[in-house]
């Protein structure tokens, strides 16, 4: 589903060359959930940029379904974005001016679908996300999960290839930020959504199938007992 090969990534800091990750490696298969954790600087964020698109590695290659990516054109690599990633972040980045229908609706007025599609779509999106009955409020009149799910049913509506989300939870109180995971879990579970998340918060990460830690220049998966390789490499 996703890999990547030898992928590094350089930042230039006046005369310093910073390296985010060196000759990194990883594989996700279709249908995972994982969580990437570690501390600030890391390169966790950068890791979700890149292999959604919004970024390009300084070497070393992006697939995702089998197409890299990391050799599209600009103008190839939005359409990309637009039709295969969905988007989930820390702050909802929804429209005030617009009801939960009309966000959600957003990135359908892009593809060629009708008025009547684009309808079905936004209301089988809100449904997921139990929010039906809230499809014409406007976020102001919405309280901060809600408006988090509104922002999930924005990114699921196009049937996306790949969910990525950072640090989506990191905005909530713990009885919404349960929900939300619960939803992202439900996405994973019964859609078979590939789903990417960052976060700083173990709990959260207990939701997905696995969890990657990128920390001392090394990504590696914990698991039961403590930590294991799997042979990825990251400088912070």
């Amino acid at each position: 589903m996703v890999g990547l090969v030898d992928l590094c990534k350089r930042f230039i800091k006046g005369k310093e060359t910073i390296t985010i990750f060196d000759h990194l490696n990883l594989a996700i298969p279709r249908g995972d959930f994982v969580a990437v954790m570690g501390p600030s600087g890391s390169g966790k964020t950068t890791l979700l940029n890149l292999i959604a698109g919004i970024d390009r590695p300084t070497s070393g290659r992006i697939l995702v379904e089998e197409k890299e990516i990391s050799r599209f054109s600009e103008t190839a690599l939005a359409s990309w974005r637009a039709r295969h990633v969905g988007f989930i972040f820390q702050l909802y980045n929804l429209i005030p001016v617009l009801n939960a229908f009309e966000n959600v609706e957003l990135p359908l007025l892009l593809t060629k679908l009708s008025k009547k599609e684009r309808r079905e779509h936004v209301t089988a999106a809100l449904n997921i996300v139990g929010l039906g009955d809230r499809m014409f409020h406007y976020p102001r009149q919405l309280s901060g999960g809600q408006e988090q799910r509104v922002a999930i049913a924005r990114a699921v509506v196009t049937d996306p290839t790949l969910l990525v989300a950072d640090e989506p939870t990191g905005d909530l109180d713990a009885r919404n930020a349960e929900e939300i995971l619960n939803l992202l879990a439900r996405l994973n579970d019964e859609f078979n959504k590939t789903i990417i998340m960052v976060t700083h918060d173990p709990k959260a990460a207990q939701h997905a199938r696995r969890t990657l830690h990128l920390e001392k220049g090394l990504l590696v998966e914990m698991v039961t007992g403590g930590m294991e390789s799997i042979s990825a490499r990251a400088e912070a």
